[in-house]
């Protein structure tokens, strides 16, 4: 297990939004810059369901997604903390699917940096905002620090998380990014060559054989310690870079025609305009010792 190092206090500034580049409403952020780009960050889940460049969306919200807080959002970007997937035991089992942080309203910490060129907001999420039956299920101090930062060609997410109490606890973290693409038979993925991955379609595990992966049928794959840039290519031209800082691993994921099992996914063929590529640290648990802080970010640039 990787253990964090103790740096200083999380710096946070609680900024108001006295600008037109930043409007708040009832239950949603958003962002604007003076060239047009834009993006939506609701506080349910912090999930980012609307990223705008150009006058195009770049990410895929279902038709159906459901968006009054009763579920998790389905598209944009959902956040995974502090399990992926679903535990059988240890501390996190008692915990639903990917966590909780996707199923909780966020506190609205303010815009912490704004230019011309690109504009900041952060969230914050704490014991104070679950239930009592999750604070059941995660009984630990913990303080979560969610910034959306927003720029003429680039969307960066960063996540930081700290252990406020006295008990070490273990975690994964995954942005789980839903992104908007022409045609999933015109696609291929550059830069997981030569890297192990977990297959959760076939049950298997290899390694990565090909310099341009192609999305031909259903794919949910881990890859882990992922060593550079993600590429998605759509036609053989780059359609987004995915970078990350301190998150090793990246899931590929796209169900094909299971979409249309899943009642909050529409239209039903939906799946030929989107992929997932998700940022994370999740083929291992992190240690994260009491006042300790961890921090790690994905930026998508187009």
């Amino acid at each position: 297990m990787e253990r964090s190092k103790k740096p200083g206090p999380i710096p946070v500034n609680t900024a108001g939004a006295e600008n037109s580049g930043f409007g708040f409403e009832r239950d949603r952020v958003k962002l604007s810059l003076p060239t047009g780009e834009s993006a939506e960050i609701l506080l349910h889940g912090a999930t980012v369901i609307s990223w705008i460049v150009g006058g195009q969306e770049k990410l895929f919200l279902s038709e159906k997604a459901v968006l009054d807080g009763s579920k998790p959002v389905r598209g944009g970007i959902p956040l995974v903390f502090p399990v992926f997937g679903k535990s059988t035991e240890g501390p996190t089992a008692p915990l639903p699917q990917h966590g909780f942080a996707r199923l909780c309203k966020w506190e609205l910490l303010g815009r912490t940096s704004e230019t011309d060129t690109s504009i900041q907001v952060d969230f914050g999420l704490g014991p104070e905002n679950l239930t009592v039956d999750q604070r059941k299920q995660w009984p630990y101090d913990f303080g979560l620090i969610y910034s959306v930062n927003l720029s003429k060609s680039s969307l960066e997410t960063k996540m930081l998380i700290r252990n406020e109490g006295s008990e070490t606890f273990v975690f994964n973290v995954l942005f789980h990014t839903y992104l908007r693409i022409p045609d999933v038979n015109n696609l291929t993925i550059s830069g997981l060559k030569g890297t192990s991955y977990k297959c959760k379609v076939t049950k298997s595990e290899a390694v990565e054989e090909t310099e341009e992966l192609p999305v031909g049928s259903e794919v949910d794959r881990v890859y882990a310690n992922v060593p550079s840039t993600v590429q998605v290519k759509s036609g053989g031209d780059p359609i987004f870079k995915v970078d990350r800082t301190n998150l090793e691993d990246v899931v590929v994921w796209n169900p094909w025609e299971g979409a249309s099992k899943m009642a909050d996914f529409g239209p039903e063929d939906g799946y030929k305009n989107m992929i997932c590529i998700e940022a994370g640290a999740v083929s291992k648990w992190h240690t994260l010792e009491p006042q300790s802080v961890w921090e790690g970010s994905t930026i998508i640039n187009i």
